[in-house]
């Protein structure tokens, strides 16, 4: 049996994935994104995090089904919740067996495995940090292999996915790069939406606290509305391809 060690748990969650859903954020993380709202999920360690066994975290997920109702569940999110392999391949399929809807919330930069837990994850919300190799290194501080391999099982796997990039004032608002995401988008498979998250400063006191540099210091949050546009670019791709297939 192998202990989850968790973050948080959200109850009531609605922007993470379809319907109502429990989020589990669970510690770690290789990435170090320069617009990450939770710094303090970085250490697999974590301060106090809780320690729950699949069994006891799928009891209690099991309290909530009234309210998922068709379309919701359980959202393993982070951190990057694929560092702890171990656990979701032991917790997903008690999800199942549960009748609970599955989802992943990751940056793909896990330690392998994708394939057993593709297997039993009915979504993913993949977030593209960027297409560029070059662009994703500087924004992260890691190379892109690791998520280009997650993606490459999760297209093998079938697996529905939502794609989610999150656009920052001058990092990854220009129209060069949201043309390139496009372009980038529409050669993937199984790709249910895209959502574009506006850049906030939510976490930046966290850093404060935890004496962390916060290397956008003074940038400021971009207004949701400006995204429509783009917004609607993208939702008429996937329009037109559903049209097509």
């Amino acid at each position: 049996m192998t202990l989850g060690r968790i973050h948080s748990i959200e109850s009531m969650g609605l922007v993470d994935g379809p319907g109502i859903r429990t989020v589990v954020f669970l510690q770690g993380c290789q990435l170090r994104c320069r617009y990450c709202h939770n710094p303090d999920t970085w250490s697999l360690e974590g301060v106090h995090p809780q320690l729950l066994s699949p069994e006891e975290l799928v009891r209690r997920l099991c309290r909530f089904k009234p309210y998922y109702g068709a379309e919701g569940g359980v959202t393993f999110s982070g951190g990057e919740p694929l560092l702890q392999k171990d656990f979701l391949l032991e917790v997903l399929p008690l999800c199942r067996e549960a009748g609970i809807h599955t989802c992943l919330d990751t940056a793909g930069c896990g330690v392998g495995g994708y394939e057993d837990i593709l297997r039993w994850t009915d979504l993913v919300l993949f977030d593209v940090k960027h297409e560029d190799p070059e662009s994703y290194k500087s924004l992260t501080g890691a190379e892109s292999t690791e998520a280009d391999r997650f993606l490459a099982a999760a297209q093998k796997a079938g697996t529905s996915l939502w794609i989610r990039h999150v656009v920052v004032p001058g990092l990854t608002d220009g129209a060069e790069h949201l043309e390139a995401l496009r372009r980038y988008i529409q050669k993937l498979d199984h790709v249910q939406r895209v959502e574009l998250l506006a850049y906030h400063t939510l976490g930046v006191p966290k850093y404060h606290t935890l004496g962390i540099p916060y290397s956008l210091e003074g940038v400021a949050p971009l207004d949701p509305a400006a995204l429509t546009p783009w917004q609607e670019r993208f939702a008429q791709d996937l329009a037109g391809r559903a049209k097509e297939g």
